[in-house]
């Protein structure tokens, strides 16, 4: 485990390093490509003023409520569309007709709908996550050994009891990958929604210190949306190690 850190860590120095060397040797503007020191002092600024805090509270809400309404939906539906072929007939062809669109090309339309605001970007991490959570709990349900399932109603397990107790647990593993891509892609989303759709949010924070000429800014803006998608990226990692989960993944 510290081995594992380490080895991260020497990564980030490294590429810190390289980034001092090019903009050292190259003599590049910082209004190009300002340099760690310079960046460093920009997030310093941002954390004083308050602005960094309210830019990534404004956009983690956006994403929580965004993702949590597209996994309570789509787990479900693809849960339905996985043991019922009629619904399955029905629903995923329009599933695969519309997942490919970007969400960001539904911009136009969600600001028609819903106006500027918090509305329209969760309604875009919504799309972000919907169609490839169907898509993994589909998956992850068609999965299932055909056993397992006998068993079950062999026990008299039927409805609500037998997709709680066995389809649910059983898909689990692949549903938990899914909220692991998804959740990335509703945070690549955000950002460039907030920089269309709403005045607040670390999306609107690079949009609005570009226009400054703050590259410095655009930059510490940039780092700090990777570290949070480092951070829900780990959270969904040890959701992956749940025993119950593990033992699902094994079994499958």
């Amino acid at each position: 485990m510290a081995a594992r850190y380490l080895k991260s860590f020497t990564g980030f120095v490294l590429i810190l390093a390289v980034w001092y060397g090019v903009r050292k040797a190259f003599d590049i503007p910082s209004y190009i490509l300002p340099g760690p020191v310079e960046v460093f002092q920009a997030l310093c600024e941002t954390v004083r003023n308050g602005q960094l805090f309210e830019s990534t509270v404004a956009s983690l809400f956006r994403v929580t409520w965004g993702f949590y309404l597209a996994v309570a939906v789509a787990v479900p539906l693809g849960m339905v569309m996985g043991r019922l072929k009629i619904v399955r007939d029905m629903v995923n062809p329009v599933i695969q007709f519309l997942r490919p669109i970007s969400p960001l090309a539904w911009i136009p339309m969600a600001l028609m709908w819903f106006g500027i605001g918090d509305k329209p970007a969760i309604f875009l991490i919504f799309l972000s996550a919907f169609f490839p959570m169907v898509v993994f709990t589909l998956s992850g349900v068609a999965g299932i050994k055909a056993t397992f399932l006998r068993v079950a109603e062999n026990f008299g397990l039927t409805g609500r009891q037998l997709y709680m107790k066995v389809i649910l647990p059983a898909a689990l593993p692949e549903i938990i990958v899914g909220l692991r891509i998804t959740l990335g892609t509703a945070w690549l989303v955000i950002v460039a929604a907030e920089m269309i759709a709403v005045k607040s949010g670390l999306g609107y924070l690079i949009i609005d210190a570009r226009n400054s000429l703050r590259m410095d800014k655009v930059v510490a803006g940039m780092l700090v949306i990777g570290i949070i998608g480092l951070i829900l990226d780990s959270i969904i990692r040890l959701l992956e190690r749940l025993p119950w989960v593990e033992w699902n993944s094994r079994r499958r």
